[in-house]
């Protein structure tokens, strides 16, 4: 079982941080939008508000948008179709306490400046609920169409990383690709924890050094329970050997569960569809390989959400439950 050193603690940084990510242990989250939509990329996004503050009631740690700008055939998922910034800016104003995720922002599309505003201004309004992910971007058709080049996305990435960094500063000088701030100007609203989170998505085209070091958090793709163990277990060594301080690790999982607790696990994309039992016993498997926070994804599921949200809350959830809650 993988373990961090006892006592050990993630950084604090702000509600949704503290409370989402916590040492050896796995907390659950949804993949927004909380609907099935198997034969068409885009969903109705019917019932979204509503959805999401019941999954806040049901216990769930936070929800997650993606970065989707447009519906690429050959990609094949809109996401919850709204700007993504946007849509968690609804929903700071409709929930108390769940995580404000986004799961992850293409930075190479979008000026470092705008993203930093944007998170910051979550993060401020909802009292501390945003979590940022980041990633360098997979799929080359939306860089011509906003007229950049895909392959120097990894430096861009980089780049970005840097001034999202510095901008969190009081009245910041520094030189960067993306511009010059001069020490006369201010980035506000500043973050309630003073600087922005940032959740790294897979490699984003860099290795894993630059990975253990920059990231406060790493967010991995699903695999088999082992080689998430060894992947984890890796980037933290190198985190450790930089002097950087623990680091959550999180992935997604689509999920199709069924009525039938006992039933068997069958393959579904980048998931499964099963019974309580097997999902419980997978959870817990990545739990043991090092993941603290899972966020579930229903695209596929062929029960009623609200349904399913129940289930989940009232057979699984309690399984993973903080220690004296």
């Amino acid at each position: 079982m993988l373990k961090l050193h006892h006592g050990t603690q993630f950084e604090p940084i702000n509600a949704a941080y503290n409370t989402v990510f916590q040492p050896n242990r796995l907390s659950i989250g949804l993949v927004v939008p909380l609907e099935a939509y198997m034969t068409s990329p885009v969903p109705t996004m019917a019932r979204h508000v509503e959805r999401v503050q019941l999954a806040e009631q049901l216990g769930f740690s936070a929800v997650w948008l993606r970065d989707v700008p447009f519906n690429e055939p050959s990609f094949g998922d809109a996401g919850q179709v709204f700007d993504p910034f946007v849509c968690l800016g609804l929903l700071a104003g409709k929930t108390q306490s769940i995580g404000l995720g986004v799961a992850s922002i293409v930075l190479p599309l979008r000026h470092p400046a705008h993203v930093a505003k944007a998170a910051a201004s979550v993060d401020v309004l909802s009292g501390g609920q945003m979590l940022l992910g980041v990633a360098s971007g997979d799929r080359p058709e939306e860089y011509p169409a906003m007229a950049l080049p895909f392959e120097d996305r990894g430096q861009r990435f980089r780049d970005s990383i840097a001034y999202i960094r510095q901008m969190a500063e009081t009245k910041a000088t520094f030189d960067s690709p993306y511009g010059n701030p001069n020490g006369g100007m201010d980035m506000l609203p500043k973050p309630v924890g003073g600087s922005l989170h940032l959740l790294i998505t897979g490699s984003s085209q860099q290795n894993q050094d630059w990975l253990a070091e920059n990231g406060d958090g790493w967010i991995t793709y699903p695999r088999n329970a082992e080689q998430q163990k060894r992947l984890i277990a890796d980037l933290r060594a190198r985190a450790h050997a930089l002097g950087q301080p623990a680091k959550p690790a999180m992935q997604s999982l689509y999920i199709d569960l069924v009525d039938d607790p006992e039933s068997s696990p069958q393959p579904i994309h980048l998931g499964f569809r099963s019974g309580e039992k097997f999902l419980v016993a997978y959870l817990r498997s990545l739990e043991d390989a090092g993941i603290n926070h899972v966020a579930l994804n229903l695209r596929f599921n062929r029960a009623n959400i609200e349904a399913t949200l129940q289930h989940l809350a009232d057979r699984v959830l309690p399984e993973f439950a903080a220690k004296g809650h």
